[in-house]
């Protein structure tokens, strides 16, 4: 399972000219998964993010979590995080999950995101999306759960 965990002053999710999901304060998250990724995975991610101390304190020092802070969490499925762009020039995805074993996982690692009682709002997997972000920092991370 890979994610990409952007610190955002506000994100959005459209799709067919609606926003679907929206937050202000808090984390985009791209979310990928690949061959093998199951709920250990899940878990592990989760526990990762709820606990992230990726938002300031009061001395400008990266010490609070998202739950600290009281923001979201936009979660984004992103099969795209799993290209292979080592040979030639079109990407290979056949390192990226199936979809029906992706969006099963996906929507897993949702309920537990909100059952840990992170506010979350999503994308539509399979969809084609506008993500739109203001990035706070920038402060951008690529976090691979481990196997």
């Amino acid at each position: 399972m890979r994610v990409v965990v952007q610190r955002v002053s506000a994100a959005q999710v459209v799709v067919d000219g609606a926003a679907v999901g929206s937050i202000d304060h808090g984390m985009l998250v791209l979310v990928g998964f690949t061959d093998g990724d199951d709920a250990a995975q899940l878990r592990w991610m989760a526990d990762k993010l709820g606990g992230l101390r990726i938002f300031e304190d009061d001395q400008g020092k990266m010490n609070l979590s998202v739950t600290e802070i009281g923001g979201s969490v936009l979660l984004v499925p992103n099969f795209t995080l799993y290209a292979d762009c080592q040979k030639g020039r079109r990407p290979s995805f056949s390192r990226a999950a199936e979809p029906s074993i992706a969006t099963e996982l996906f929507n897993g690692f949702c309920d537990l995101l909100q059952e840990s009682g992170l506010q979350i709002a999503k994308g539509v997997f399979g969809a084609y999306m506008q993500v739109s972000l203001c990035n706070d920092g920038p402060v951008t991370f690529i976090i691979d759960s481990p196997k």
